[in-house]
């Protein structure tokens, strides 16, 4: 989904710092697992293999956390957004180039359930994940570590240095006043950008295309990911961007404090689709016992205090502390949109296949 960050700096920055300093294992999808083509044995003392999207970062320390408590050496294999994590889980039914993955989401995780990519989990959930189960996942294979919620974030000092009122609403976007202002990651490599494709859909439901003709004319710029639309694109994200408005979450805020008592950015929460990600074992994993442990731990103290300002998002498990900041920024839609996890399995395909052709004329 997104994310790394240290309390009070931007958030294309502290990407980039907790990126080179988390994990104590790290290879990319298409490294050799081992000679002989496992992942260390099912026995603690072995390795076990998470297998993630790009923006996935815990602290060294509670890593190592879980390397003393489990006995098992972490590698962490992270490539794309939930999107493509999603597409390559698929491709590699049954025979996973990992034991486990975290960051299949609700938009993209009935693909990857209905393709079998993974084992059923054997695990009772701690007080407040119950809540975020998946819709349709009888046999729980997933189970939901974080939350947060898709939001249209804006830049307020460029707002206030042009003298121009932010946006406030989806039908603002195809204003002519935010000609050229907006940029968000596609529907069809996302996990974010399918989000706000299933937004626009609950809104306005068999007009959403018309909604996406105008958006386009009106100018909006699609990247690949998340990480190319804020921190590349958006003039907050720590770079050189030049699109105020963007499509990030409703905790981003929390990042741009200003050291003033204010944030300099801000989510308009009429705008959130609610997003989940789940983690689970693999179908096929040469180290299912790790597998199971690491979802475990995934859902432990350690892991979900840290997930805030980590990778920018809630804890599932009820009575988590969150961070001061998050109280005044980072903050939550009363009535997020959602469309069925059902529905989205049954038109995914045909609703992505019409928004090519749309954001493509």
């Amino acid at each position: 989904m997104r994310s790394i960050s240290a309390a009070r700096t931007t958030i294309g920055l502290a990407a980039l710092a907790l990126a080179a300093s988390s994990c104590s294992l790290v290879g990319s999808d298409d490294d050799e697992r081992g000679q002989d083509g496992s992942s260390g044995g099912s026995q603690a003392g072995g390795t076990v293999v998470l297998v993630t999207h790009e923006s996935f970062a815990l602290p060294d320390e509670v890593v190592a956390a879980f390397e003393e408590e489990s006995g098992y050496q972490l590698e962490v294999r992270a490539a794309g957004d939930a999107g493509t994590l999603t597409n390559k889980l698929v491709l590699t039914e049954g025979n996973p180039t990992g034991d486990v993955a975290f960051g299949v989401d609700n938009t993209f995780a009935s693909r990857a359930l209905e393709a079998g990519v993974f084992e059923g989990l054997d695990l009772d959930l701690p007080a407040g994940a119950e809540t975020y189960v998946l819709e349709g996942d009888d046999d729980r294979a997933l189970a939901p570590v974080d939350n947060a919620n898709v939001c249209v974030n804006v830049d307020d000092t460029w707002f206030d240095e042009k003298g121009i009122d932010p946006p406030a609403t989806l039908a603002d976007l195809t204003d002519p006043a935010y000609e050229d202002l907006f940029v968000l990651p596609s529907a069809a490599t996302s996990s974010v950008g399918l989000a706000f494709l299933l937004t626009t859909i609950d809104e306005y439901g068999d007009d959403w295309p018309d909604y996406w003709s105008d958006l386009m004319d009106n100018g909006a710029r699609l990247t690949n990911g998340w990480s190319d639309a804020y921190q590349a694109d958006f003039t907050q994200g720590g770079g050189k961007g030049d699109r105020p408005i963007v499509l990030s979450y409703d905790s981003s805020p929390a990042f741009t404090v200003d050291g003033k008592g204010g944030s300099t950015t801000s989510a308009l929460l009429d705008t959130c689709f609610r997003q989940v990600e789940y983690a689970g074992v693999l179908a096929g994993a040469k180290n299912p016992d790790g597998a199971q442990a690491l979802v475990e731990f995934l859902l432990g103290p350690e892991v979900q205090a840290a997930l805030p300002e980590s990778m920018y998002v809630f804890p599932v498990v009820e009575g988590t502390e969150l961070p001061a900041d998050w109280a005044s920024f980072a903050q939550q839609p009363d009535e997020p949109h959602t469309v069925d996890p059902a529905e989205v399995a049954d038109n995914r395909d045909a609703w992505l296949t019409e928004w090519r052709d749309v954001t493509t004329r």
